[in-house]
Protein backbone atom coordinates (compact mmCIF):
# COMPACT_ATOMS: atom_id res chain seq x y z
CA UNK A 1 0.00 0.00 0.00
CA UNK A 2 1.30 3.45 -0.95
CA UNK A 3 0.69 6.49 1.25
CA UNK A 4 0.51 10.04 -0.08
CA UNK A 5 0.89 12.69 2.62
CA UNK A 6 0.54 16.44 2.10
CA UNK A 7 3.82 18.26 1.45
CA UNK A 8 5.32 19.96 4.50
CA UNK A 9 5.91 23.27 2.76
CA UNK A 10 2.17 24.04 2.92
CA UNK A 11 2.46 24.35 6.71
CA UNK A 12 5.51 26.62 6.40
CA UNK A 13 3.87 28.86 3.81
CA UNK A 14 0.66 28.96 5.85
CA UNK A 15 2.52 30.08 8.98
CA UNK A 16 4.39 32.77 7.00
CA UNK A 17 1.12 34.03 5.49
CA UNK A 18 -0.46 34.07 8.96
CA UNK A 19 2.48 36.10 10.33
CA UNK A 20 2.17 38.57 7.43
CA UNK A 21 -1.56 38.84 8.10
CA UNK A 22 -0.83 39.69 11.74
CA UNK A 23 1.82 42.24 10.77
CA UNK A 24 -0.49 43.87 8.21
CA UNK A 25 -3.29 43.95 10.78
CA UNK A 26 -0.98 45.64 13.27
CA UNK A 27 -0.07 48.24 10.63
CA UNK A 28 -3.77 48.66 9.94
CA UNK A 29 -4.28 50.03 13.43
CA UNK A 30 -2.38 53.16 12.45
CA UNK A 31 -3.00 53.10 8.67
CA UNK A 32 -6.40 51.69 7.64
CA UNK A 33 -5.53 50.58 4.04
CA UNK A 34 -3.17 47.95 5.52
CA UNK A 35 -6.24 45.93 6.53
CA UNK A 36 -6.73 44.92 2.86
CA UNK A 37 -3.48 42.91 2.61
CA UNK A 38 -4.11 41.63 6.15
CA UNK A 39 -7.40 40.06 5.00
CA UNK A 40 -5.77 38.64 1.85
CA UNK A 41 -2.86 37.18 3.83
CA UNK A 42 -5.30 35.68 6.34
CA UNK A 43 -7.37 34.01 3.61
CA UNK A 44 -4.20 32.69 1.97
CA UNK A 45 -3.00 31.32 5.31
CA UNK A 46 -6.35 29.64 5.91
CA UNK A 47 -6.25 27.99 2.47
CA UNK A 48 -2.64 26.81 2.83
CA UNK A 49 -3.22 25.40 6.32
CA UNK A 50 -6.42 23.68 5.16
CA UNK A 51 -4.41 22.00 2.38
CA UNK A 52 -1.62 21.10 4.82
CA UNK A 53 -4.04 19.17 7.02
CA UNK A 54 -5.79 17.23 4.25
CA UNK A 55 -6.17 13.53 5.06
CA UNK A 56 -3.55 11.04 3.91
CA UNK A 57 -4.40 9.19 0.69
CA UNK A 58 -3.56 5.48 0.74
CA UNK A 59 -3.63 3.40 -2.43
CA UNK A 60 -3.99 -0.36 -2.18
CA UNK A 61 -4.55 -3.18 -4.67
CA UNK A 62 -8.32 -3.31 -4.07
CA UNK A 63 -9.23 0.20 -2.94
CA UNK A 64 -8.20 3.79 -2.35
CA UNK A 65 -8.53 5.20 1.14
CA UNK A 66 -9.08 8.95 1.63
CA UNK A 67 -9.11 9.70 5.32
CA UNK A 68 -11.58 7.19 6.77
CA UNK A 69 -13.39 6.53 3.48
CA UNK A 70 -12.62 3.39 1.47
CA UNK A 71 -13.42 3.45 -2.24
CA UNK A 72 -13.09 0.07 -4.02
CA UNK A 73 -11.49 0.38 -7.46
CA UNK A 74 -14.35 -1.49 -9.14
CA UNK A 75 -16.75 1.26 -7.95
CA UNK A 76 -14.84 4.00 -9.82
CA UNK A 77 -16.44 4.69 -13.21
CA UNK A 78 -14.60 7.88 -14.24
CA UNK A 79 -11.24 9.49 -13.45
CA UNK A 80 -11.21 13.08 -14.68
CA UNK A 81 -8.27 15.38 -14.19
CA UNK A 82 -8.79 19.09 -13.76
CA UNK A 83 -6.24 21.75 -14.69
CA UNK A 84 -4.60 21.52 -11.25
CA UNK A 85 -1.48 19.38 -10.99
CA UNK A 86 0.00 20.78 -7.75
CA UNK A 87 -2.07 20.59 -5.68
CA UNK A 88 -3.56 17.71 -7.63
CA UNK A 89 -7.32 17.90 -8.10
CA UNK A 90 -9.01 14.84 -9.61
CA UNK A 91 -12.71 14.03 -9.89
CA UNK A 92 -13.70 10.41 -9.28
CA UNK A 93 -17.19 9.40 -10.40
CA UNK A 94 -18.55 6.28 -8.70
CA UNK A 95 -21.04 3.70 -9.98
CA UNK A 96 -23.96 5.56 -8.34
CA UNK A 97 -22.96 8.86 -10.07
CA UNK A 98 -21.50 10.27 -6.85
CA UNK A 99 -18.61 12.60 -7.66
CA UNK A 100 -15.70 12.75 -5.23
CA UNK A 101 -13.21 15.57 -5.64
CA UNK A 102 -9.82 14.24 -4.61
CA UNK A 103 -7.39 16.96 -3.52
CA UNK A 104 -3.77 16.05 -2.90
CA UNK A 105 -1.40 18.88 -1.89
CA UNK A 106 1.94 17.23 -2.56
CA UNK A 107 5.17 17.76 -4.43
CA UNK A 108 4.81 17.89 -8.21
CA UNK A 109 6.48 14.48 -8.70
CA UNK A 110 4.26 12.88 -6.06
CA UNK A 111 1.17 14.43 -7.64
CA UNK A 112 2.11 13.02 -11.05
CA UNK A 113 2.80 9.61 -9.53
CA UNK A 114 -0.56 9.58 -7.72
CA UNK A 115 -2.39 10.62 -10.90
CA UNK A 116 -0.73 7.83 -12.86
CA UNK A 117 -1.54 5.32 -10.10
CA UNK A 118 -5.19 6.38 -10.06
CA UNK A 119 -5.37 5.93 -13.81
CA UNK A 120 -3.73 2.51 -13.66
CA UNK A 121 -5.75 1.07 -10.78
CA UNK A 122 -9.22 2.19 -11.93
CA UNK A 123 -9.53 -0.57 -14.52
CA UNK A 124 -13.33 -0.26 -14.81
CA UNK A 125 -13.24 3.49 -15.41
CA UNK A 126 -12.96 5.87 -18.30
CA UNK A 127 -9.96 8.15 -18.01
CA UNK A 128 -10.65 11.72 -19.09
CA UNK A 129 -13.52 10.33 -21.18
CA UNK A 130 -11.41 7.60 -22.86
CA UNK A 131 -12.02 3.90 -22.06
CA UNK A 132 -9.32 2.35 -19.88
CA UNK A 133 -7.91 -0.12 -22.41
CA UNK A 134 -7.90 2.44 -25.20
CA UNK A 135 -6.23 5.01 -22.95
CA UNK A 136 -3.37 2.67 -22.09
CA UNK A 137 -3.05 1.52 -25.71
CA UNK A 138 -3.85 -2.12 -25.18
CA UNK A 139 -4.88 -4.11 -28.25
CA UNK A 140 -8.28 -5.69 -27.83
CA UNK A 141 -7.46 -8.67 -30.06
CA UNK A 142 -10.53 -8.18 -32.23
CA UNK A 143 -10.31 -8.36 -36.02
CA UNK A 144 -10.98 -4.65 -36.27
CA UNK A 145 -7.79 -4.00 -34.35
CA UNK A 146 -5.51 -5.67 -36.91
CA UNK A 147 -4.66 -2.35 -38.62
CA UNK A 148 -3.42 -1.06 -35.26
CA UNK A 149 -1.02 -3.96 -35.01
CA UNK A 150 0.18 -3.45 -38.57
CA UNK A 151 0.77 0.23 -38.05
CA UNK A 152 2.57 -0.19 -34.71
CA UNK A 153 6.13 1.15 -34.90
CA UNK A 154 9.00 -1.34 -34.91
CA UNK A 155 12.04 -0.63 -32.81
CA UNK A 156 15.55 -1.88 -33.48
CA UNK A 157 16.71 -4.18 -30.67
CA UNK A 158 20.01 -5.39 -32.11
CA UNK A 159 22.75 -3.72 -34.09
CA UNK A 160 22.89 -4.71 -37.79
CA UNK A 161 26.01 -6.88 -37.28
CA UNK A 162 24.31 -8.66 -34.35
CA UNK A 163 21.24 -9.30 -36.49
CA UNK A 164 23.45 -10.92 -39.15
CA UNK A 165 25.06 -13.15 -36.50
CA UNK A 166 21.64 -14.20 -35.16
CA UNK A 167 20.43 -15.01 -38.68
CA UNK A 168 23.59 -17.06 -39.36
CA UNK A 169 23.15 -19.03 -36.13
CA UNK A 170 19.45 -19.56 -36.85
CA UNK A 171 20.23 -20.90 -40.32
CA UNK A 172 22.91 -23.21 -38.88
CA UNK A 173 20.49 -24.50 -36.24
CA UNK A 174 17.82 -25.04 -38.87
CA UNK A 175 20.13 -27.12 -41.07
CA UNK A 176 21.27 -29.26 -38.09
CA UNK A 177 17.74 -29.91 -36.92
CA UNK A 178 18.28 -29.89 -33.16
CA UNK A 179 20.81 -29.08 -30.46
CA UNK A 180 22.65 -31.94 -28.78
CA UNK A 181 23.47 -30.83 -25.25
CA UNK A 182 26.21 -33.46 -25.03
CA UNK A 183 28.24 -32.01 -27.89
CA UNK A 184 31.03 -29.83 -26.60
CA UNK A 185 33.29 -29.38 -29.62
CA UNK A 186 32.94 -27.82 -33.01
CA UNK A 187 32.39 -31.25 -34.52
CA UNK A 188 29.19 -31.72 -32.51
CA UNK A 189 27.09 -30.09 -35.20
CA UNK A 190 28.54 -32.43 -37.82
CA UNK A 191 27.81 -35.50 -35.69
CA UNK A 192 24.24 -34.34 -35.16
CA UNK A 193 23.69 -33.90 -38.87
CA UNK A 194 25.22 -37.33 -39.52
CA UNK A 195 22.92 -38.91 -36.96
CA UNK A 196 19.95 -37.32 -38.65
CA UNK A 197 20.88 -39.01 -41.89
Amino acid sequence: MSSYKPARHYISFGIVALALAGFSGWLGLSWAPAFCPAVLFFLTAALLLALAFRPVIQVGEAYIEVGKRLIPWHDVRRVDRTGWISPLVVKLTLFDDEVITLIYPGEVDCCKHLLRTLRQMATAATIDGVPYRQYWGELLGAAGDAPLLASAPRYRVLRPEDEEEVERLYFLLKTVGHIDSGSSGPGGAGRNSGDER
